[in-house]
Protein backbone atom coordinates (compact mmCIF):
# COMPACT_ATOMS: atom_id res chain seq x y z
CA UNK A 1 0.00 0.00 0.00
CA UNK A 2 1.32 3.26 -1.02
CA UNK A 3 2.35 5.48 1.79
CA UNK A 4 -0.40 8.78 0.19
CA UNK A 5 -2.84 5.85 1.20
CA UNK A 6 -1.42 4.63 4.74
CA UNK A 7 -1.73 8.31 5.70
CA UNK A 8 -4.66 9.48 4.01
CA UNK A 9 -6.59 6.84 5.98
CA UNK A 10 -6.86 8.31 9.73
CA UNK A 11 -7.14 11.94 7.43
CA UNK A 12 -9.97 10.43 5.81
CA UNK A 13 -12.08 8.94 8.50
CA UNK A 14 -11.77 12.56 10.62
CA UNK A 15 -12.72 14.20 7.59
CA UNK A 16 -15.64 11.87 6.94
CA UNK A 17 -17.03 12.65 10.46
CA UNK A 18 -16.32 16.44 10.13
CA UNK A 19 -18.13 16.46 6.20
CA UNK A 20 -21.21 15.32 8.18
CA UNK A 21 -21.61 18.14 11.00
CA UNK A 22 -21.02 20.81 8.42
CA UNK A 23 -23.12 19.00 6.37
CA UNK A 24 -25.96 18.50 8.95
CA UNK A 25 -25.37 22.38 10.16
CA UNK A 26 -25.55 23.30 6.24
CA UNK A 27 -28.97 21.84 6.12
CA UNK A 28 -30.33 23.02 8.97
CA UNK A 29 -29.80 26.47 7.90
CA UNK A 30 -30.89 25.68 4.06
CA UNK A 31 -33.87 24.27 5.74
CA UNK A 32 -34.94 27.38 7.63
CA UNK A 33 -34.83 29.53 4.47
CA UNK A 34 -37.17 26.92 2.37
CA UNK A 35 -39.51 26.32 5.12
CA UNK A 36 -39.18 29.96 7.22
CA UNK A 37 -38.80 28.11 10.53
CA UNK A 38 -39.05 24.94 12.23
CA UNK A 39 -37.07 21.25 11.71
CA UNK A 40 -36.87 19.15 8.52
CA UNK A 41 -39.25 16.83 8.50
CA UNK A 42 -38.65 13.31 9.44
CA UNK A 43 -39.89 10.16 7.25
CA UNK A 44 -42.22 9.17 10.12
CA UNK A 45 -43.54 12.83 10.80
CA UNK A 46 -47.15 12.09 10.15
CA UNK A 47 -47.75 15.91 9.60
CA UNK A 48 -46.11 16.26 7.33
CA UNK A 49 -47.21 15.56 3.77
CA UNK A 50 -44.95 13.60 1.53
CA UNK A 51 -44.10 16.68 -0.58
CA UNK A 52 -42.33 17.84 2.39
CA UNK A 53 -40.72 14.88 3.64
CA UNK A 54 -38.95 13.87 -0.07
CA UNK A 55 -38.06 17.77 -0.66
CA UNK A 56 -36.02 17.53 2.73
CA UNK A 57 -34.34 14.25 2.41
CA UNK A 58 -33.03 15.63 -1.60
CA UNK A 59 -32.02 18.41 -0.47
CA UNK A 60 -30.44 16.68 2.88
CA UNK A 61 -28.83 14.35 0.38
CA UNK A 62 -27.67 17.00 -2.42
CA UNK A 63 -25.82 19.02 0.89
CA UNK A 64 -24.39 15.72 1.92
CA UNK A 65 -22.66 14.53 -1.31
CA UNK A 66 -21.12 18.03 -1.96
CA UNK A 67 -19.94 18.67 1.22
CA UNK A 68 -19.07 15.01 1.77
CA UNK A 69 -16.95 15.67 -1.58
CA UNK A 70 -15.48 18.81 -1.08
CA UNK A 71 -13.89 17.73 2.64
CA UNK A 72 -12.45 14.45 0.60
CA UNK A 73 -11.02 16.67 -2.26
CA UNK A 74 -9.77 19.19 0.09
CA UNK A 75 -8.04 16.37 1.86
CA UNK A 76 -6.59 14.28 -1.02
CA UNK A 77 -5.29 17.10 -1.82
CA UNK A 78 -3.75 18.08 1.36
CA UNK A 79 -2.01 14.63 1.18
CA UNK A 80 -0.84 15.01 -1.91
CA UNK A 81 1.37 18.16 -0.67
CA UNK A 82 2.41 16.66 2.36
CA UNK A 83 3.53 13.44 0.38
CA UNK A 84 3.71 14.24 -3.55
CA UNK A 85 1.51 11.39 -4.09
CA UNK A 86 -2.11 11.34 -4.62
CA UNK A 87 -3.77 9.38 -1.85
CA UNK A 88 -6.16 6.93 -4.40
Amino acid sequence: MKASKVAYKPVGLVLGAASGLIAGAVFKQAWKIIEGEGDAPDATDEDRTWQQILLAAAIHGAIFAVVKASVDRSGAVAIRRLTGTWPG
